[in-house]
């Protein structure tokens, strides 16, 4: 895993000369925020060797180099899930990748269903934590030691540091932002009326199939991590794909005004 990620990594510099400390993976119905970047390379995953392949709607696949509000950025436009048939090592690969391009501070961003009654669709809502319901996990198998420990400690997985800037970011700009605890499952099928009351009572505030093993591997690597929701139903109700996607792209100006801010902030 470290010489692959150092191999892919190494073919990019030749794009992308100088570090990035900041890195973006824009989740479905976001990639829009790339319209407020100025950017300098934009370059397809077919074109990096080792990356997976999107294959959902929505995740366009490609890899922009540019500033943002003139910070340094990397911005992933589409991700890989474990649903679509990869292992973890594959998910989590573009984010070793990111780390060895620099990446210092990472922002996930997806779109979720709102198990709290009282998120309502559109919302916006900060990761405080995580509950990992994938039956996989990203750090399964042998341990590389440069890459991050054996063991590792997942108490500040969403930087509080991040949580505390972004509220105050928000209260300036007038935006409302709910917080709280978000759950990962495998998918790709919704969930059940009995699975939304269980995730309820264990904790969850907002549900998704994405985010937990990208975060994993990014603190494992020493990154720190800001992650956002935006809600796009409400568990329990019907929902489809494209109800997410309209969901998401409603919400969209608001979260670009809010991390076009927040990332010189860093």
């Amino acid at each position: 895993m470290l010489k692959t990620a150092k191999n892919t990594a190494e073919r990019l510099q030749l794009k992308i000369k100088d570090p990035v400390p900041n890195a973006i993976i824009l989740g479905s119905g976001l990639g829009n925020l790339i319209r407020e970047m100025t950017v300098i390379e934009r370059i397809s995953y077919r074109d990096i060797p080792h990356f997976p392949q999107t294959t959902v709607q929505g995740h366009k696949g490609y890899l922009y180099y540019g500033r943002l509000n003139a910070a340094k950025v990397l911005a992933m436009q589409g991700r890989f899930h474990y649903y679509e048939g990869y292992n973890m090592r594959q998910v989590t690969f573009p984010v070793r990748v990111l780390r060895h391009l620099g990446v210092q501070n990472l922002v996930v961003s997806n779109a979720a269903g709102g198990i709290n009654p009282n998120f309502g669709v559109g919302d916006i809502m900060l990761i405080t934590d995580h509950i990992n319901l994938f039956p996989e996990h990203p750090l399964r198998g042998s341990n590389d030691d440069a890459l991050g420990p054996r063991f590792l400690d997942m108490h500040e997985a969403y930087s509080a540091d991040f949580i505390e800037e972004f509220t105050r970011l928000g209260e300036r700009l007038n935006i409302p932002l709910q917080s709280g605890v978000y759950v990962g499952t495998p998918g790709p099928s919704y969930e059940t009326p009995a699975e939304c009351r269980y995730m309820k009572t264990i904790g969850g505030d907002a549900v998704g199939m994405s985010t937990v093993p990208e975060v994993i591997a990014a603190v494992h690597m020493g990154m720190k991590v800001l992650g956002l929701s935006v809600i796009t139903d409400m568990v329990g109700t019907a929902v489809s794909h494209e109800k997410v996607q309209r969901a998401a792209q409603g919400a969209s100006a608001r979260l670009e005004k809010l991390v076009s801010a927040f990332l010189p902030l860093l």
